[in-house]
């Protein structure tokens, strides 16, 4: 208790109070400890109004030689980028919808979210806080120069004060903040800051194939962009001088506009991973983080040989690509020319140890930019997990980097023709080997080594078995199956949680397997599936993570996409069950029930 100060009648005062903590219990990526301050109003002695302030406490830095420390140690930012929108949800606000997909990239090993490239909603924050995330928190995704033709920047000159201190005021007590960005890729970095000087053809080219000299600052200059850059980080300094600002830039020379205001406290990256080994030398005594990395392209269940084979797509940002699958393979050898491959990206990143970690593009799929495919493509083709929530094969090769969680991850499926020549990868961790059979016939045995995070065996396919076993000093530390599945047979439906709270907000989310009669996953299996709900809840949405499939999210049936789609049913506000059907012609059915209590 501290304490309370007295306000006269519709008056008016600022109060500045100290509390003294002799062992605060630190809040840390994996212990996010929350305290809660409550705030009470009296009058003559009664509590006529409370307001509950949650915060944690702990130490945030950035160094120039070493990167990112919290309360002191040393902890590399294993990040994404995240759009806002949910899936098939849309772009909505709930609670378990985030929070699911938070937890998804926890099990990943991620412990850091950039919010691209808007405010975020206070529930993310809020469970960003509860969950041990490190935060960049993003203000714009233009200045004055537009990018799109309504965009932002009509607004920008008449707003940007008003909307970055709301931003900050609002947001500042979330310990899962480390970083503010003024920016995303703003066109400022470049000379002429004049709104619609420039076409989106000429704006693109600038952002993916570079400039010409003489769009840069010179040295000493302060230019009007240097001066909006100046400004902006001095609104947040005012605000909140205990966390450093940043910028995402894809102009990486110290003309960039934004780095020569000398106002940016952490140099932020776009890709460029080839320009990062001089910033010691460009930015002296400037700490430094990839703002946003990768850029790799894959559809989940898709897989194009020889594996070997690395694809730029598209070759140029405008040279449009096509290709009648409207896919791109999960093998991990599909990138964007302005980004790289993921496991290229970690390799890199291993050595460079003053770069205090990275944010991906992106954790999850999202709705728009269907790089590199026009129409029908509607969703992004970035996702380490897909538009459904279903992580694609690359999502264990960061779990078996960045966790301790035993993964033996072998794909791609066993359903081929017979005599094709097929290229098995695997993804492992805490084991020194490991080892291919085809119907128990060794394959050979394969390990890691510094410039490769994954195996590979290129096998000629047989209907059976495949099975990879790891071993540890010569002893078996884990095994997996493969299957070749037979024709559809059945559905087996599985909620991500059977007991939902009766709030009207709650969901489960089911996800839907076409499988044959002996349980085994159809990895090609596209079966209509038709839901039915009973009981006290209703179909909020349906997804199968297909980015050219063009159903509608708010349906009562679904195509599963490579043996899989997904149900979202969400709970009416009444206590009681749900059950949930799901039937396709020609297999039998299935059904679960979910609760729902307070």
């Amino acid at each position: 208790m501290i304490a309370g100060h007295l306000v006269a009648s519709n008056g008016k005062n600022t109060i500045q109070q100290q509390v003294h903590m002799t062992e605060p219990h630190l809040w840390s990526v994996d212990d996010p400890y929350m305290y809660t301050m409550i705030t009470e109003i009296r009058l003559n002695g009664k509590t006529i109004d409370t307001y509950s302030t949650p915060f944690g406490i702990r130490t945030i830095e950035f160094r120039a030689d070493s990167g990112f420390f919290l309360n002191g140690e040393h902890v590399r930012i294993n990040g994404v980028c995240n759009h806002h929108d949910l899936g098939c949800l849309g772009a909505t606000t709930n609670e378990r919808a985030i929070e699911r997909q938070l937890q998804i990239l926890k099990g990943m090993g991620c412990n850091g979210i950039r919010c691209s490239h808007n405010p975020p909603s206070p529930i993310l924050l809020d469970l960003c806080d509860r969950m041990g995330f490190l935060v960049m928190d993003e203000a714009f995704d233009m200045w004055r120069r537009h990018k799109t033709e309504r965009d932002y920047a009509r607004f920008f000159d008449e707003w940007y004060e008003r909307d970055l201190t709301d931003l900050v005021v609002r947001d500042r007590n979330h310990p899962s903040i480390v970083l503010w960005s003024i920016g995303n890729e703003v066109l400022e970095q470049w000379s002429d800051a004049k709104a619609d000087t420039l076409s989106l053809e000429q704006a693109n080219l600038i952002l993916n194939m570079g400039h010409s000299e003489d769009q840069l600052a010179k040295e000493g200059e302060m230019s009007v962009n240097s001066l909006i850059t100046a400004r902006l980080t001095e609104i947040i300094k005012e605000l909140d001088p205990t966390r450093p600002v940043t910028a995402g830039c894809n102009e990486p020379s110290p003309g960039n506009h934004l780095f020569r205001s000398g106002a940016i406290d952490v140099i932020g990256y776009n890709y460029h991973n080839q320009n990062v080994p001089s910033v010691p030398r460009l930015f002296p005594g400037k700490p430094f983080i990839i703002t946003e990395s990768v850029s790799a392209l894959m559809t989940r269940g898709f897989y194009e040989m020889p594996s070997g084979q690395m694809m730029t797509r598209p070759v140029r940002w405008d040279r449009p690509y096509f290709n009648e699958t409207f896919s791109c393979s999960a093998y991990d050898n599909v990138a964007t020319p302005w980004g790289s491959h993921h496991e290229e990206n970690l390799i890199f990143l291993n050595s460079q140890p003053f770069v205090a970690g990275q944010y991906i593009w992106t954790g999850f799929d999202y709705i728009g930019e269907p790089t590199p495919y026009g129409w029908p493509a509607r969703s992004s083709y970035f996702g380490i997990v897909d538009l459904a929530g279903f992580p694609k094969d690359i999502y264990y090769l960061y779990q078996s980097e960045w966790t301790d969680t035993p993964v033996l991850h072998l794909f791609p499926h066993w359903n081929w023709e017979p005599g094709q020549q097929i290229d098995m990868w695997c993804y492992y961790n805490n084991a020194d080997e490991v080892e291919l059979y085809i119907n128990g016939k060794s394959q050979g045995i394969r390990s890691k080594d510094s410039e490769h995070l994954h195996v590979v065996w290129n096998v000629t396919f047989e209907p059976g078995t495949v099975k990879v076993v790891a071993r540890k000093d010569g002893v078996e530390t884990a095994s997996r199956e493969i299957h070749t599945a037979g024709e559809p047979a059945q559905i087996r439906l599985t909620p991500d949680r059977s007991k939902i709270k009766s709030n009207g907000t709650d969901l489960s989310f089911v996800t839907v397997e076409i499988l044959d009669k002996d349980g085994n996953l159809c990895p090609n299996a596209d079966n209509l599936v038709q839901f039915q709900i009973e009981g006290k809840g209703f179909i909020a949405g349906v997804d199968n993570g297909s980015p050219i499939s063009l159903e509608r999210f708010k349906d009562n049936k679904r195509k599963a996409f490579y043996g899989k789609c997904l149900v979202v049913v969400q709970n009416d506000s009444r206590k009681g069950k749900i059950k949930v059907k799901a039937s396709s012609e020609g297999l039998n059915d299935a059904h679960i029930i979910l609760k729902c209590a307070r």
